[in-house]
């Protein structure tokens, strides 16, 4: 699936704006038909964004069910005889899609995109109503994954087994868009180098059978090279490599028929090698962050301004990589990364298969995490159809370096072996040119786990100093450091620390160092890194988080998760300037 560009033979029109939107609290909206006219009793609400908090309405923000999203659009006439598609870059959690009176798509998955061709449902100039009933109501086999309960009150709440707020909305850019009718359906690229020769090996999905073209031009526009085929080799010589904090771009030129789509290529090689990641076969240090889609008021939704401030806080603290926890970000956000060398782990939204870590309420023991209560085949497909589709959409980004398939899964339970492998094998099978990984959990440490020997790096959040030694920071780094040792010895895969921190007040400040404080904050990550540093086997060390963010309610969480580098508004705290300091003049 193409993501919606403007070539000389494609244009697009934007759909985002303000919508009429309407809560279905009493779940009328199919039976009643709401789709078949203007939505009753609707409000203004901005797309791209979370509806949660841009009403002061409790039973909004913590609505569990359908909402109703409505607009209208025009394309133009010039668009008669087109192919013409709608496209969601992100409606979270299951969308179902009318234009007009006709159901267009259904679609379930919040963080990646869908599109449907709706050449036969518009007419081209006219006034045509589109209609989006959302629902936000989770459970084991849609990704994240989540339980709903019924309170005594009445009410239904939910809760997701991750550690954020379920977010819901619109939250990313909605087009339409026009192509030939015979077209360009997919370019796959995939980098190699011959020396300092490049090799770009590239794979064009096509409508029709006629002649596929490709030109490939450097950063200023020149010709590189050429080719005639659907599917072929370019090369390269004296390649101008994509390097971390370089992010060097060719543009390939492809052409069918009527038919034009260009695609940025980044050159550059990923190897894992002993315990060492190398970029363009040089060893890589990871310094940076797990960084969430969340800040007031737009919630978890799209906004480039804030995605630019974001990379350029980024920036200034001396990172050089993030992780998309606990999803994958919108394509804009991957399109800034290749642009200035940022490199990124790709994370799928298929994290926290846990019940052991369960957030909802609950009585009595755990159930099995993989079992009829649990985790079972639905999920599993869920998972990988999770993988699939993130690695279809973002396998050419050259910022991508290593595919996360799951977040702190119960890597220690039975049947964990036999739900992850499958996973695996599928991101293995579409890529195999990047490594894979998955972050590991505290209650799984080497003697316990079952899985890691099938990914390519050990990866460890871990929160000595905060949930384990809280407050005792010389226990916490001897057993970091025993821990990381047990780890080397039972693997010669790098480590990579995903996660670690503390939560802290923003202003909270004593002279000792003490749990909840800024200076405290700035210790624990301090003993990580000091640890990381010394230990051979370490390839670098992510700070959890970026900044704060939501959560669901609970007394552990004053106003959601506290563990950023900046307040939930990007204000920096003292952990911020101590870890700048430590990035950048190292």
């Amino acid at each position: 699936m193409l993501r919606p560009i403007e070539t000389a033979a494609r244009e697009r029109q934007s759909l985002d704006g303000v919508w009429r939107f309407a809560a279905d609290y009493s779940a009328a909206g199919h039976a009643e038909r709401w789709w078949s006219a203007e939505l009753p009793g609707t409000v203004d609400m901005p797309v791209p964004a979370s509806y949660n908090d841009l009403l002061p309405d409790e039973r909004l923000r913590d609505h569990v069910g359908l909402v109703w999203y409505q607009t209208h659009a025009r394309p133009p006439r010039s668009w008669e005889g087109r192919r013409i598609v709608l496209r969601f870059d992100g409606a979270a959690h299951d969308a179902t899609v009318w234009v007009g009176d006709t159901i267009a798509a259904r679609h379930t998955g919040g963080f990646l995109p869908f599109e449907v061709d709706v050449t036969d449902l518009l007419a081209c100039g006219e006034r045509n109503r589109i209609t989006v009933a959302l629902s936000n109501e989770l459970s084991f086999s849609s990704m994240p994954p989540g339980r709903s309960h019924r309170t005594p009150a009445g009410t239904v709440s939910q809760a997701l087994t991750a550690d954020y707020f379920n977010y819901t909305g619109l939250h990313r850019h909605v087009w339409l868009y026009a192509t030939p009718a015979d077209h360009i359906e997919d370019v796959a690229v995939r980098t190699r180098l011959d020396g300092s020769t490049g090799l770009i090996d590239y794979d064009v999905t096509i409508s029709g059978s006629a002649e596929v073209s490709v030109r490939l031009r450097d950063a200023q526009g020149g010709h590189v090279s050429s080719a005639v085929g659907a599917a072929s080799t370019l090369e390269v010589p004296e390649a101008h490599l994509w390097e971390p904090g370089a992010g060097y771009l060719y543009r390939l030129e492809v052409e069918y028929g009527q038919d034009i789509y260009e695609v940025p290529v980044g050159i550059r090689t990923i190897e894992v090698d002993g315990r060492r990641f190398l970029i363009n076969g040089k060893p890589f240090t990871f310094k940076g962050v797990g960084r969430h889609e969340d800040s007031p008021i737009r919630g978890r939704g799209h906004d480039d301004a804030l995605m630019v401030h974001d990379f350029a806080l980024l920036d200034w603290l001396g990172a050089n990589s993030l992780r998309t926890t606990h999803y994958p970000y919108p394509e804009e956000a991957l399109d800034y990364a290749d642009r200035h060398g940022v490199v990124v782990i790709d994370e799928t939204a298929a994290g926290m298969v846990n019940l052991a870590m369960d957030f909802g309420p609950r009585t009595g023991p755990p159930p099995e995490t993989f079992g009829p209560e649990g985790f079972g085949a639905e999920a599993r497909d869920a998972c990988v159809r999770a993988a699939r589709e993130l690695i279809e959409r973002d396998r050419n980004h050259p910022s991508v370096v290593m595919w996360c398939l799951s977040n702190e899964p119960d890597s220690a339970a039975d049947g964990a072996r036999e739900f992850l492998a499958p996973i695996v094998a599928e991101a293995r099978a579409l890529d195999p040119t990047r490594p894979v990984c998955f972050t590991n959990v505290f209650l799984a440490p080497p003697e316990r786990d079952r899985i890691t020997d099938l990914f390519d790096m050990v990866c460890l959040n871990r929160y000595q100093g905060w949930y384990v030694n809280g407050g005792d920071l010389a226990s916490a780094e001897l057993e970091l450091r025993a821990e990381l040792d047990r780890w080397a010895e039972r693997y010669d895969k790098p480590i990579l620390i995903t996660e670690c921190g503390a939560d802290s007040l923003a202003g909270l400040h004593e002279t000792a160092p003490t749990m909840w404080t800024e200076e405290y904050q700035s210790a624990v990550i301090a003993m990580v890194a000091r640890v990381a540093e010394q230990h051979d086997a370490v390839a670098g060390q992510h700070v959890w988080s970026f900044a704060d963010f939501l959560t669901r309610q609970e007394v552990i969480r004053p106003g959601g998760n506290l563990k950023g580098l900046f307040t939930r508004d990007r204000k920096p705290k003292a952990a911020a300037f101590d870890l700048r300091r430590r990035w950048i003049e190292s």
